[in-house]
């Protein structure tokens, strides 16, 4: 029974562990979280619900203390950002968990690694990838392997590194293999499927099971639909012959926050064909339903109601694992660009509080109401909604309210958040919050995030950069005075 088993999770801070852990417990799993550092995972939603055991992978005696007592684990780590020698890195890390599982008498391995045949000379992260499933496996512990290539989901390497590709560069120079090699991606919500499903059809024997999206396509095709789906200009790709994997990797590294390291790993991989290959026995098989417009479009959805790109809520109910969260890698999500302020004040919290949602309206921004009308015109011409001056109420504010033309997403005892409904070329909230100190004064932090939409939007973003900084200092002051004259 799920509710009798205790699942350890190694690599619970990465990618694909943290979405994994919220859908055990949905399904009745006792988690164990192995990672290096507990406050790792202090503000995972689930940390309370699981159990945390600190441990360093490559000590025998700290991967003994990980898996004991447990029944199953889920082998999720991987070297990939290392400076060197990162398969040697994780060719011993296997085999000290494999002698671990052995020694702790653990039911099952579930490994992921991937696409791909063995042998691979062209990828070292392929080889590494395989070589480690074959170290778990030479043990006594039975490893269930499943394989995969690209997974598309915000916070995927991979994904990212497509993600930015496409957004920054309208004309492409790449090597001729990314016209040319196969792949088959994934989405993110099918990979988690798949490994809950071993859990589930309890088959305790060494197996790899080949897994991938209904797709088989090249990485251009994979930009152009991700261009398709972003709503973007189609990108021109011109394939030469001459750029070698690690002039490529360079190249990425210039264009994209990835590290060096991953971005070379991910672009040898890419570089031969990744495509399921062997049908898995029957009463394995697990139809994998997201197609690639779909994975992408549910990657992209960082724009839905109530999500902004570091704060993304809801996490807990686990919805759509495609979604980036707060503890994804610095450079998921795609490029975000912050003007952020604080001040203190010693007014009151509901002083600051109820000014803070007096915004817009007749009550307007602050500071140079003037220009946030110029704006609102010009929004107009261009077929945007314009400013809508005018609220449902003069101080109070309920999510879903239109506040000029902005939407309020969120609205606490301690905070505002406004979603941008004008025509601007990306995607742009308002948020403030505020926060009492020891001193009794209160810290008030006040933050415009933009998420560009391709080299337009960040042109944008800069060209107003100027205005920006007298604006948005303007207006915190101006909020802080307007609240300590109300107190």
């Amino acid at each position: 029974m799920a509710d009798s088993e205790v699942i350890a999770v190694t690599g619970s801070t990465g990618y694909v562990g943290g979405r994994l852990v919220p859908r055990l417990l949905e399904s009745g799993y006792r988690v164990r979280c192995v990672t290096r550092s507990r406050e790792s995972l202090a503000n995972r939603s689930w940390s309370e619900d699981v159990e945390i055991v600190e441990a360093d992978l490559q000590s025998q005696d700290q991967t003994l203390m990980a898996l004991a007592g447990a029944n199953r684990a889920f082998y999720l780590v991987h070297s990939m950002t290392a400076e060197r020698n990162f398969a040697e890195a994780e060719e011993n890390m296997a085999g000290v968990f494999a002698d671990a599982a052995r020694q702790s008498n653990l039911k099952q391995i579930v490994y992921l690694g991937g696409l791909g045949e063995d042998n691979l000379e062209k990828s070292l992260h392929l080889q590494s990838r395989h070589n480690v499933g074959k170290i778990l496996a030479s043990g006594p512990t039975p490893v269930t392997e499943l394989r995969a290539a690209i997974i598309i989901g915000s916070g995927s390497a991979s994904f990212e590194m497509l993600r930015s590709l496409v957004e920054v560069l309208p004309i492409m120079v790449v090597p001729r293999w990314v016209t040319k090699t196969k792949c088959q991606p994934i989405s993110i919500g099918d990979v988690l499927n798949n490994l809950l499903h071993v859990l589930q059809d309890n088959s305790y024997e060494n197996q790899i099971r080949e897994i991938g999206g209904p797709e088989v396509v090249s990485y251009r095709e994979m930009m152009h639909a991700y261009t398709k789906v972003a709503g973007l200009r189609r990108r021109v790709i011109l394939p030469v012959p001459v750029l070698t994997p690690r002039l490529s990797s360079h190249w990425v590294n210039l264009v994209s926050p990835l590290p060096f390291t991953l971005a070379r790993a991910l672009i040898d991989s890419l570089t031969t064909d990744v495509v399921v290959q062997h049908e898995n026995r029957k009463g394995q098989e697990l139809k994998n339903e997201d197609t690639l417009d779909s994975a992408i479009g549910k990657a992209l959805a960082r724009i839905q109601e109530l999500e902004i790109p570091t704060r993304w809520s809801d996490t807990s109910s686990f919805k759509d694992p495609a979604r980036p969260e707060p503890t994804d890698p610095v450079w998921s999500g795609g490029k975000i660009l912050v003007d952020k302020r604080e001040a203190l004040s010693h007014a009151s919290e509901r002083s600051v509080m109820k000014t803070i949602c007096s915004v817009g309206g007749d009550n307007g921004w602050f500071a140079f109401n003037w220009l946030w009308a110029i704006r609102g015109f010009v929004d107009k011409l261009l077929g945007g909604v314009g400013l809508r001056r005018g609220r449902r109420h003069p101080s109070d504010l309920r999510v879903g309210d239109t506040v000029d033309f902005f939407k309020v997403t969120s609205v606490t005892s301690n905070g505002l958040r406004l979603l941008a409904e004008m025509k601007v070329p990306g995607h742009a909230w308002l948020e403030w919050n505020i926060e009492k100190q020891e001193n009794k004064k209160i810290l008030v932090t006040q933050q415009a995030l933009f998420v560009p939409k391709g080299v337009l939007g960040r042109a944008y973003w800069y060209a107003l950069l100027p205005a920006h900084i007298v604006i948005f200092s303007r207006m915190l002051n101006n909020l802080i005075q307007k609240a300590e004259a109300e107190t």
